[in-house]
């Protein structure tokens, strides 16, 4: 018998179905903040930041790395549609340091020519790689 605070999930990229399957609750970062979601959640839409994704199901937990996009939320269904959603495993710790002084140096050097909204972005990607990356 199926558990009833059970929802359905499914987090998709342009490339890939990255997880589908049930959940209890979900937490994850938004332009509004981080928030927690469970079934029969008010239907809504709204934008995703870079950060950790924990999907929590049986009280066992899946933690995965998720970069820009959207998340639909329905009362028995949530669906995000990620730019890139990462595991773990996936990550490669030393390219994320990396990425991270290569956005720092971007951000200090004060060039007009440098897109600091760009940068931005990719040093909070490289800084939740490298947090989810200490997670396995």
């Amino acid at each position: 018998m199926a558990d009833e605070r059970n929802f359905d999930l499914e987090i998709i990229t342009p490339d890939r179905i990255f997880w589908k399957g049930q959940a209890n609750m979900l937490e994850l970062n938004t332009t509004e903040g981080q928030v927690g979601i469970y079934k029969r959640h008010i239907p809504m839409t709204m934008i995703l930041e870079p950060g950790i994704v924990t999907i929590h199901l049986d009280g066992e937990n899946k933690e995965a790395a998720v970069h820009a996009g959207f998340i639909e939320i329905l009362p028995e269904k949530i669906t995000v549609m990620a730019e890139i959603a990462e595991w773990p495993d996936e990550i490669d710790e030393n390219r994320a340091r990396e990425a991270e002084e290569r956005a720092k140096r971007r951000l200090q050097a004060h060039d007009p020519k440098i897109d600091l909204s760009r940068a931005e972005i990719a040093l909070r990607k490289a800084m939740v790689r490298q947090e989810l990356a200490k997670m396995r």
